[in-house]
């Protein structure tokens, strides 16, 4: 028998074995295969685990999806965690190509995948309060979200999920340097029912310049020598 005179749920469930790219390179092969790899039902979770992933023609973002994960930790990007007054040209110039990568390809998730259930995005330096905010609304019944060394996502995130994360029932903000333990605080007090972690968060060293720092430091050395 030939694989393309198997029955349409044989062959999603056939293709959900598959990555993305064999996904792609299966539905090159003829018709029959390509319209099983644009069904909607096949894409209802997606891994990712470098930028350059979210810019290939691979899968296919629709209101199936419910799972989605979004994890990096090589070398290379590790350059978007580094503080932006620390940069210099070539890392800022870096940065910026995949803060737009990853904001648009947020942005398309936001307007096409409003059935989301869980959203795991780790390692990356440009996931931005102003992009959790659009999946909060756009995405009510997300439950779960868990965000691990985002360096850019503040108390506003928090404040967010107050006013629109009626459906979570999961926030983790691990190793998130500008959260504050006031803002985690507020979360506790308006959404007890949530199940908050935020491992290293509030004691870790928040973005400032070294001025401001030493503006800090200026008091406590005074302390000190009384």
């Amino acid at each position: 028998m030939h694989i393309t005179q198997l029955n349409r749920e044989c062959l999603l469930h056939l293709f959900s074995f598959l990555d993305k790219n064999s996904r792609k390179n299966l539905a090159k092969t003829c018709h029959k295969l390509l319209e099983v790899f644009q069904d909607p039902l096949l894409w209802s979770l997606l891994n990712f685990h470098s930028p350059v992933e979210l810019k290939k023609d691979n899968f296919l973002l629709g209101p199936a999806l419910k799972y989605l994960s979004i994890c990096w930790y090589s070398e290379r990007v590790k350059v978007c965690n580094i503080e932006d007054w620390m940069k210099n040209s070539l890392q800022k110039d870096f940065c910026n190509k995949h803060e737009n990568t990853v904001s648009d390809f947020l942005l398309d998730v936001c307007n096409r995948c409003p059935n989301l259930l869980s959203v795991t995005l780790s390692g990356c330096g440009h996931v931005t309060d102003d992009c959790i905010l659009q999946l909060l609304k756009n995405c009510p019944n997300l439950r779960s979200l868990k965000l691990e060394n985002c360096v850019r996502i503040t108390d506003r995130t928090l404040e967010a999920v107050t006013l629109y994360g009626g459906s979570l029932r999961t926030l983790h903000v691990d190793f998130c340097r500008n959260i504050t333990r006031a803002g985690l605080e507020k979360v506790r007090e308006k959404c007890p029912s949530l199940m908050l972690r935020a491992d290293r968060s509030a004691n870790m060293i928040p973005d400032s310049k070294p001025g401001k720092k030493l503006v800090l430091e200026k008091p406590s050395r005074k302390l000190v020598q009384l």
